[in-house]
């Protein structure tokens, strides 16, 4: 099968590409360098003659959003929203990457994937915008909510905080803020495998199972990576940021039960086979 995936250097992408070309499949992978996914016309010519799209393209710059929301948009709602119409014409099923932002991460119980979305940031605004420009634009379509991640192509907490524990004695993390670490390898292999099994159309969530906080996430880093660095817990109004973080970013994944493809196991038995590739990238 020949597939299309965009934001294809992104950390996510970089791994979707190199599961489905372990796969057998035909990748076509165009970074943002290469396809403009506001471009209708480069779209269209991007998508001709693929058997599926998957959309990794995104503005993930949480905080400049909110003072370039219309930017954010732009890829994020009108990019999904051609590439869908695209796929569609073409007669492709398209998978499309969102997120917990979607969410306004007050909940004490995980997210079902039907759950009302209420984002609270011009991020989670736009996102939201390109999940409902999918649906509305093309019926064979997935959408795979993921959060947290992390992986061996780029930037990531995990990369950082191992960085920062190399050089300081001591280390403050935040410890009321509560998701899922999902590492990008993981992601892509649900990608490749709902493209196999074809499951019903709809949003499905892609992140680990199980709960951590980041201070969580970091104690393990720190003990993966070596360091005798001691990690401290403290609060998010320690760190101000422009847009709000969700407290609570635990995600159900009981649709892929009902469709019989297993869900990401626990977060901290995929963190240490993870940890070796992330931190020796």
């Amino acid at each position: 099968m020949t597939v299309l995936v965009t934001g294809a250097r992104g950390m996510l992408g970089r791994d979707v590409v190199d599961v489905l070309e372990d796969a057998g499949h035909a990748v076509r992978a165009l970074g943002r360098d290469a396809l403009d996914v506001t471009d209708p016309v480069a779209v269209g010519r991007a998508v001709r003659d693929v058997q599926a799209v998957v959309n990794c393209a995104a503005w993930t710059a949480v905080d400049d959003a909110e003072t370039a929301e219309r930017a954010a948009f732009a890829v994020n709602a009108t990019g999904a929203q051609l590439l869908a119409r695209a796929a569609r014409a073409e007669g492709a099923p398209i998978l499309h990457i969102s997120t917990d932002y979607v969410f306004d991460g007050t909940a004490e119980v995980p997210y079902p994937e039907d759950a009302a979305l209420a984002p609270r940031s011009a991020y989670g605004r736009t996102k939201a915008a390109g999940e409902w420009a999918v649906r509305a634009e093309h019926p064979e379509h997935w959408v795979l909510r993921t959060a947290w991640l992390y992986g061996a192509h780029g930037r990531c907490f995990p990369r950082t905080i191992a960085s920062l524990a190399a050089d300081r004695d001591e280390l403050q993390v935040v410890a009321d803020q509560v998701g899922q670490p999902t590492w990008t390898r993981d992601v892509a292999r649900l990608v490749a495998a709902v493209l196999e099994r074809r499951p019903p159309p709809g949003a499905y969530h892609a992140t680990s199972s199980g709960q951590a906080s980041w201070h969580d996430l970091a104690t393990a880093v720190v003990a993966a990576a070596g360091s005798t660095a001691r990690v401290l817990p403290t609060s998010s109004d320690a760190y101000p940021r422009p847009a709000p973080r969700p407290a609570w970013s635990v995600l159900g994944h009981e649709r892929w039960h009902e469709v019989g493809i297993p869900p990401i196991g626990d977060w901290a038995d995929r963190w240490r086979e993870a940890a070796p590739v992330v931190l020796g990238g």
